[in-house]
């Protein structure tokens, strides 16, 4: 294998990693239980009184992003905490989010050859 083809595959590999990581964090209830989790643990009871979803939703979201490798988890008697496995997730959204945010409330100019939205959002 010359170096250009194993150059291809590992940068093939990179960008379907990277994709694989935004469909699992796509959905805005994913990105408000990361957030909800940054400070430290909680449990479902505690998410659900934080993010306005119902019981079954919020189960489903948070077993996708356990499965993902995103929340780790600990039983304690009938509880499940939930917290974040990796501080690089909460980095990227961080940012993310912190860039749109920047941009939808408008106060700073963002040179449009670095603004995240398109036009039709702001």
């Amino acid at each position: 294998m010359t170096t250009d083809t194993r150059d291809a595959a590992t940068q093939d590999r990179v960008f379907d990693s990277v994709a694989e990581l935004f469909s699992v964090l796509s959905t805005p209830i994913r990105l408000k239980i990361i957030s909800a989790v940054c400070q430290g643990e909680k449990n479902v009871s505690e998410l659900l009184s934080e993010i306005n979803t119902t019981q079954p939703n919020m189960s489903q979201h948070l077993s996708m992003l356990y499965r993902s490798g995103v929340l780790s988890k600990r039983r304690e008697g009938t509880q499940v905490f939930y917290r974040l496995q990796s501080e690089r997730v909460a980095t990227l959204c961080r940012a993310v989010c912190t860039q749109v945010a920047i941009e939808l409330d408008g106060q700073e100019p963002v040179d449009p050859s670095n603004r995240l939205l398109p036009a039709a959002h702001r």
